[in-house]
């Protein structure tokens, strides 16, 4: 995959042209099915132009936290219960997934989730469906395929022949045929070899110093707190400890509260868990 390197976090990044916030999430809370909250009281912020991962073990509530921001929560009898969604600003709580696709949101799903039945072409023209009849959709197209070249070898292919990181790969491509000032990640790394990651995490920032304001969610803290500008840890549906990213990476309270993975600095012993051998 051809890309630019991005592999300094100091480099300089495009922004959005609106100041502060991108995605304020405020004092929010979520059930499934009238059960207990498996978010409680969650507050953060994703400022134009910059990289927030979202990070912590299994069941910690982190795709319910971006089912809320997305507006998936209803296809999964969930309900927001308390708190609010905003943005750039604008009021999205329990928005409709379209129109929440419409505002600038797009979201990458956990496991991929292309279309297996429909081309690679197809599953990009998918991806602009909301922006239907835009003048902009080719050269999106083009964009796109700029920044994933294997893809452009492959349009006629069905979706389900491709690697699994080919499939990643058209699942971003086919979140950014909408033109997101937001882009959210479930879990990019899921399955993937180390070298693919790798490619994966440099996509990231290149879609980034695009202009896109970019929400992670990663099982990986390292590899997390490697592409992000700032961190949360989810533990038990609550934020346990949030800072810059590159602090977070060598915080010992990271490594108590995500359970198995060592700090950065080595001192902890490296614990198992499920899905440290996909990082």
């Amino acid at each position: 995959m051809s890309i630019t390197s991005h592999s300094g976090r100091s480099k300089r990044r495009v922004t959005n042209d609106a100041p502060g916030a991108a995605l304020s999430i405020e004092g929010l809370s979520v059930s499934y099915a009238g059960a207990g909250n498996v978010v409680d009281d969650v507050s953060l912020e994703v400022e134009a132009g910059s990289i927030v991962a979202l990070v912590g073990p299994n069941g910690a509530g982190k795709s319910t936290v971006l089912r809320a921001v997305s507006g998936l929560l209803r296809h999964h009898s969930g309900a927001i219960r308390r708190g609010s969604v905003r943005l750039d600003g604008v009021d999205i709580t329990g928005g409709d997934p379209a129109q929440v696709v419409r505002r600038g949101v797009a979201q990458v799903l956990e496991g991929r989730q292309v279309f297996p039945n429909l081309s690679v072409s197809d599953n990009l023209a998918a991806g602009s469906y909301s922006r239907w009849g835009d003048a902009e959709t080719a050269a999106t197209r083009a964009e796109v395929l700029e920044l994933f070249p294997v893809l452009g070898r492959r349009l006629d292919q069905h979706a389900g022949f491709l690697s699994g990181g080919e499939q990643q790969m058209l699942a971003i491509g086919r979140a950014l045929m909408a033109r997101p000032r937001l882009l959210v990640l479930d879990e990019p790394s899921l399955g993937l070899a180390p070298r693919i990651v790798e490619e994966i995490r440099e996509v990231i920032l290149a879609i980034n110093a695009r202009g896109t304001s970019i929400l992670l969610v990663e099982q990986n803290a390292l590899l997390a707190f490697r592409i992000a500008d700032h961190g949360h840890v989810l533990e038990g549906g609550r934020i346990a400890v949030s800072g810059r990213a590159a602090e977070l990476a060598v915080d010992e309270r990271v490594a108590h509260y995500y359970l198995g993975e060592r700090s950065v600095s080595g001192r902890r012993t490296r614990r198992r868990q499920e899905g440290a051998a996909t990082a």
